[in-house]
Parts: C-alpha cells; structure tokens; sequence
C-alpha cells in the first residue's frame, strides 16, 4: 500500500482509521460523508474534509478532548477515495479516467498513453476550475529526470495536450539525434542539451543551420561552436547539423593483412618497417593459433588465441562447456591435415603513402622475404607519418604457381599414405615416388585423381548447363500455354510433363562436381612409371584402392548384384548371372562403366560380326548397367492420336453400316 503524504488533502470517500485508548478506549475505521464529516463514538461528529492528513492528528485529539482527558489516540488514513479526471487535446486515449486521489499529472498521462506525434510535449496544461494550475514540460521529466513541477490531481481536473509547437532537428556528432520540440526564444546550446550532448568525435569548431526564411526560401549557415554562436535562437523548421572530426591520425603509421597485431602504431623519426614486422613470428596471425587450438594443438605461452565464445578457456569451462581435456580428446579424432592459414606471400608487401602535395596514393612494393627472412637492409625502408604497410597472403594475391605451397593427399595403397607437401614443380609421378611407391595389392587402373580447379570448373559447367536446360524448357512451356488446347486430356499432359521437368531441374541443381580427372591407365598398368607426369597442385587428392573381387551388374535385369570376378569372363556371362535382362530393358542403351571411370556403350561396339557388347571383356571392379525403357512425349503423343484416329474411323464405318 502507498503511504499517505503529509500533504495529503482528505475529502470525502476516505476511510480513516481510528484507535482511541485511556478514559475512553475504541477503534473503528470510518468514512467521510459527503458532507466532510465523521462521526466518533462518544464524541458525535467532526469536520475533516479539506484538511492536509499531517493536520488529521491534532484536529481529530482536539475534537475528544472536549469530552475525555486522560486517553491518546493515532489516526491513519485506510482506503483512499477515487476522482475522474479528463484528458482531451493530442492524447493517444483522450477520455474520463478514473484514478486514485493520489495521482499525479504524470499518472493521468502515463494512463492515457502520452501525447500522439502531432502532441506537444513541452505544454502539457493541468487546469482546475477555468484556470491553469500548471504548465507541465515532458522534456524535464524524460530528458533530465525531473518532475518537481508535477502537480496532485483533484477530481474534475482537465489535462489539455496542445498540438506540438516549433520544431527543429539534430543530426550529426551528438548522442541522441532527432526532431526536438522547442520551447520560446530556445538557444543552440538548450537544444543540444536536449540531444545529449555532443559526442566524443564532434568537430567542436562549428556547427552547420539549415533555415526556412518566411515559407519560402532556405538557406545554410554556420555558427561557430563558442559562447557566441550556441547562444544563437533556433527556429521552426531549423536542421542542426554537428559535424564530426576529420579521421586522420597524425604522426601514426598502420600495418595491416596477414600478421599477428595489425592496428595503428605511433610513429617516430627514423622508423622503419622492421619496426613493424621485428620477426618471423609476427606474421602468424591469431586466426592460426585459433585453429591450432581447434585442433588440439598446443599453443604457445602469450600467442592470446581465441576461444570459441572469445572468452579465456577458464571462463568457457566456467560457463558450462565441455572441460579442456574432453576438447582436445575429442579433437584428437580429427586426423584431417589441411593448411591452417593461407601461406605468406613473401615476394611482394607494399607501403601505400599520401603525398601530401597532389593527395594521390603512391604505392611502393618491397620484399618480405629478403627482409624478414634474410635481414636484406635495402628492403628496410623508412616510414612516414600516415603510411599504410599492407602484408598479403597468397590468397589475396595469386602467386606463381611454382611458389605456392601445395598439399596433396595421397589415400589407399601406397607404402606411406599421408598429405604430402609437393615440391616446386613436382608430378604426381615423382610424388608418389617420394612416398614410397605403390604395394604390391594396388589396383592403379581403379585409381581416383580429383582436383580442386578441375572441381570448380566442372561445377560451372553444370551450373551453365541447368541454367540453359531451363531456360529452353520455359521456352518450351510458353509455347505449349500460347497453342490451343485440343482436349482436357491436352491440358493434363501438359501439365504433368511441366511438373516432371521441374523435378529434373530440380534434381540437376542438386548434383555436385567432383573434380575427378580421367587417367588412361590399362587393366595391367602397375607401378608408379604407369602414372602421367601431371604437375601436382594445391589440394589435389590421389586415391588408389587395393584389386576388387567383383563385378557388378545393375539395372534391368532379374537380379541387380555384384559377382565374384572371373578373368576372361565377358559381359555376357555376367549378364546371364543375373538372369539376363527383364522384359522392361533398354537393351540397345546399355553400357559398361569400367573401374577407371571410362564409360563403353553397347551403341559403340559393332563389329564385323554385329555388336560385340556382349563379348566385351570385364575386369575387376567394372560395372554393367542396363537401363529401363523410357517413352518419350512425342511417341506416346504419337500413339495417343493414332488410337484416337482409328477409333473414330471405326465409329464412322459403323454408322454407314446402319444407315445402310
């Protein structure tokens, strides 16, 4: 319950609680009439309306000591009466409110949700019995914390929201900007106050004035940002801007790209760019100690690695997560080995400086790796106030193939399996050799080259491929809407071909390019002298599994498996292990895929003595499929209007017949 203030005026409606003990003794809670009175026992009635409840005390002794002498008594204040108080002009829910006697006019405007966007907030008028009791600023409440001229509500009171009066708008450096309303003769620096003030970054050397002259013109001005100029009038329609300081650091040179602790340095006389880059190590950025944290690594004392959440690891394990041990343990599996970080470019890091006469950027090149690696003094060159040392990767800049850093990884039967780091200008042959050779259960003729470049590549072919496909079938599908309709059974077609086309888009957009390339290796290829001299690139993948015992048969035939290989065994006979191929076969489309990923059609194999698929040799690893048969939209088209052409014949021959 709220207490009761001092000033408190009691009226009728309040419940007022009363304990009287000594010569007299009782208690009792009683109500003002509408008279203003009470009536206490023993003592009759007393007038109590009008007066301040710190005076309640002392009136209601003064009344029982006219009876009574040796008592005491305490009086407070139960339930508070309830007045209706209006609320009109620009309020969002102007009406009658019903509220507690003591309420405020900040209570009444909070209830009635404030002033709407065309309200003022600096003349909110409380008016009592035709006259103004006071004229309320909003602005000292929300802006400044201040509601000393808040004033008690009374019942029949009236709290009138004016339209909003002259309005100004501040823009730029300042802390709160927007569209302010202004109070008579309100000055500048009464404005920005009201903003908040201006920001740490404003240009305290001027400020900049749009102006409205009579409705007609406006103008700009600007007023310096002293005594003088803030003490200037703003008016309606002004547009305060506050402009912010110029970005330049002076006597500060930045290093930045691929280091350890890019920022902003201060700059000295004689500095230099060794200064910047003292060692090596500064190169490493953080993001390589990140992951190397990531993977389990340890990380040197000071190298401030990053944490997940970019907290320390002790408030990670703190904040609920998984304790370290259990990380690296789980990061223990990870056996993926790829570059941590893009390599360092060490031939080329630039200064970009300002010249300060004509503002044009000069860009001056050095060498990073004569200067960091082999301490080369003509590549330590002197700095200036303002440059800008740029270090790049070799992601940023495309390096010469043959000084990029180039991992490769090796899967399956080699004598040392493992991601190798090529040398400058080394095949896949030398490689390979590098790394032991081949065993004696290599299948090579199976083997898998893919290639990231090859990858993408290919992707974008595909890519290129769906996007024409759909735009011939859009083609396709505004032709057949323009034609006319011969048959509900038209429509349906249409539609349901339009429908099956989408879902070959569909699917095509979801196939992915796998960078495979295609070695012509024979059956009998063995050892590393049967491998192309390819040169190796970055993130080349080279896979090579151990002889197969199998081949497989798919497709349309009675039973899709795979069959224990038999040399000199030929398609055929692998076919008829199947069961042969089922009354739905395409037998004409059949094709083979051997395990080295060439593709021989059963279209391209006639001979001498008719096609020679059958007999075609299989090797291990290889696969047979035979497709399903498919009919095109035209043939079954075809076949629906020749049916419906020899039907209506018949019909027409019938009924000669019976006109007969």
């Amino acid at each position: 319950m709220t207490p009761v203030p001092p000033d408190y005026i009691i009226g009728p409606g309040d419940e007022l609680r009363i304990r009287v003990w000594g010569q007299v003794a009782f208690q009792t809670n009683l109500r003002v009439d509408r008279s203003g009175e009470i009536f206490l026992p023993e003592v009759g009635p007393v007038h109590v309306a009008g007066m301040p409840f710190s005076a309640l005390d002392g009136h209601l002794r003064s009344a029982v000591a006219r009876v009574y002498h040796n008592f005491d008594l305490t009086a407070d204040v139960g339930q508070i009466r309830a007045i209706q108080v209006y609320v009109s002009g620009q309020a969002r829910r102007p009406g009658v409110y019903t509220v507690s006697s003591l309420s405020s006019l900040i209570d009444a405007l909070f209830a009635s949700g404030g002033p709407t966007t065309q309200g003022s907030l600096r003349h909110i008028q409380l008016r009592r019995g035709g006259a103004e009791v006071t004229d309320f600023d909003l602005y000292d409440l929300l802006i400044r914390g201040d509601k000393s001229k808040d004033a008690k509500l009374q019942s029949g009171d009236v709290i009138f929201i004016p339209p909003v009066g002259p309005q100004a708008a501040v823009t730029g450096s300042v802390r709160n900007p927007a569209i302010y309303e202004l109070l008579a003769n309100e000055p500048l620096s009464g404005l920005l106050a009201d903003a908040g003030g201006v920001s740490s970054v404003a240009s305290e050397a001027r400020v900049s004035i749009e102006r409205v002259d009579d409705h007609r013109d406006r103008h700009a001005m600007e007023v310096a940002y002293d005594a003088s100029g803030l003490a200037t009038q703003v008016t309606d329609g002004d547009l305060i801007r506050v402009y912010s300081i110029v970005p330049i650091y002076r006597k500060t040179v930045t290093l930045r790209g691929n280091t350890s602790n890019p920022g902003r340095f201060a700059w000295h006389p004689g500095m230099r760019v060794s200064d910047l880059i003292p060692d090596k190590e500064s190169l490493l950025t953080r993001n390589y100690w990140w992951k190397r944290a990531q993977r389990g690594l340890p990380v040197p004392e000071g190298a401030n690695a990053p944490t997940q959440s970019g907290l320390p690891p002790q408030t990670e394990i703190q904040s609920g997560l998984a304790p370290q041990t259990e990380i690296l343990a789980g990061l223990a599996t990870q056996t993926e080995i790829r570059a941590l970080v893009p390599e360092i470019d060490w031939d080329y890091a630039v200064i970009e400086r300002l010249d300060t006469e004509t503002l044009n950027t000069h860009l001056i090149p050095f060498d990073l790796g004569k200067l960091v690696l082999e301490h080369d003094a003509s590549q330590d060159l002197e700095l200036q106030p303002g440059d800008v040392v740029a270090i790049f990767s070799q992601a940023d800049i495309r390096v010469p193939i043959a000084q990029q850093t180039k991992s490769v990884r090796l899967d399956g039967e080699f004598v040392h399996s493992g991601v190798y780091t090529a040398q400058p200008g080394e095949t896949l042959r030398q490689l390979v050799e590098r790394a032991g050779g081949l065993t004696s259960n290599a299948y090579l003729y199976a083997s898998e080259f893919t290639r990231e470049s090859t990858r993408a590549l290919q992707q974008a072919r595909m890519d290129q491929y769906v996007q024409n496909l759909s735009v011939q079938i859009q083609r396709s599908n505004l032709a057949l809407a323009s034609s006319p309709v011969n048959s509900t059974q038209d429509l349906s077609s249409g539609l349901a071909a339009q429908s099956s086309e989408r879902d070959i888009l569909a699917r095509l957009h979801q196939i992915r390019a796998t960078g495979r390339i295609v070695f012509r290796l024979t059956p009998g290829s063995n050892g590393t002298v049967s491998l192309p001299d390819i040169k190796v690139e970055d993130g080349d993948s080279f896979t090579v599994p151990p002889v197969p015992s199998t081949v497989n048969v798919v497709g349309a035939v009675y039973d899709q498996n795979s069959f224990l290989y038999a040399r000199r065994t030929k398609v055929g006979n692998y076919l008829a292990m199947a069961g042969g191929r089922n009354r739905d076969a395409d037998e004409k489309h059949a094709y083979l895929i051997r395990a080295n990923g060439e593709v021989v059609s059963r279209e391209k194999v006639n001979g001498f003595w008719g096609n020679e698929f059958n007999s075609l040799r299989v090797y291990p690893g290889d696969t047979i499929i035979v497709p399903e048969k498919t009919f095109k939209p035209s043939v079954l088209r075809g076949v629906l209007d020749w049916s419906q052409m020899f039907s209506q014949f018949a019909l027409g021959a019938a009924a000669i017949s019976v006109i007969k």
